[in-house]
């Protein structure tokens, strides 16, 4: 592990041009938890999977047990960020890290301070009423007294998180692809890669360096310049940037 961490020390002090991708795994060390882990007290209050909840059809035709699901488990306002949100936030502020791409909707990495990130799936702080468009805070989503949060309105407010059978937003797609091809070394982190098309612009990084850190396999673990199965936090937190 001491040589990984090394190895690790010495790529990110020869580049200025890093890009970061990750994904649950970054935000599980902050106490998010990973909603495709199953545990018995899930299955005691809800009677679909979390794919199909999270899905635009089911919004629009069982918005109240969305919602019931979504303030449950999405909507995680007392945590903050860990170690790894913080040393890309820092490697950001020396000029060595040009962007963050990450697949999580908590904003824990705007928190550590990381200015330039890539949302793929949107955010949990961004709110929009679906008839009139005025936006609202994620406190507002989960103190609202209803079931189903109305703007003032009346008209629906939807999460600007991107739901199954939803696309993603072209502009974030463009500049992530953008970052990933100009990188020189890019770093996978906390993510099995297994949600598309956001995985598929691992494809578009041309760079001399991919470095993987997860704790489980991955489908890119054998173009890997440098893989190490450990928690994202420890291994970013040792760096010296």
């Amino acid at each position: 592990m001491e040589e990984n961490i090394k190895k690790l020390q010495e790529i990110v002090d020869q580049s200025d041009n890093i890009v970061f991708f990750g994904g649950a795994g970054v935000s599980t060390e902050s106490g998010i938890p990973d909603f495709r882990s199953v545990d018995g007290l899930y299955h005691q209050k809800y009677d679909f999977p979390p794919e199909t909840i999270l899905s635009h059809t089911f919004f629009v035709r069982n918005t109240k047990e969305f919602y019931r699901f979504y303030r449950d488990k999405m909507l995680c306002l007392d945590v903050q960020p860990n170690a790894a949100h913080k040393k890309l936030a820092e490697m950001e502020q020396k000029g060595k890290l040009k962007a963050v791409v990450t697949q999580n909707i908590d904003g824990l990495h705007q928190m550590a301070g990381s200015k330039n990130v890539l949302e793929l799936h949107g955010s949990v702080h961004r709110n929009y009423c679906q008839r009139c468009h005025k936006g609202y805070d994620a406190a507002y989503m989960l103190n609202y007294e209803g079931e189903v949060p109305l703007c003032e309105c009346g008209g629906v407010i939807k999460p600007d998180v991107v739901l199954y059978e939803e696309g993603l937003d072209q502009q974030t797609i463009q500049d992530s692809i953008y970052y990933i091809s100009q990188a020189d070394v890019m770093i996978i982190g906390g993510t099995s890669l297994a949600v598309y098309p956001a995985a598929g612009l691992i494809d578009y990084f041309k760079g001399s360096h991919l470095v993987v850190i997860n704790k489980s396999p991955t489908p890119r673990d054998k173009f890997a310049d440098l893989l190490i199965s450990d928690s994202i936090g420890k291994v970013l937190g040792s760096l010296q940037v």
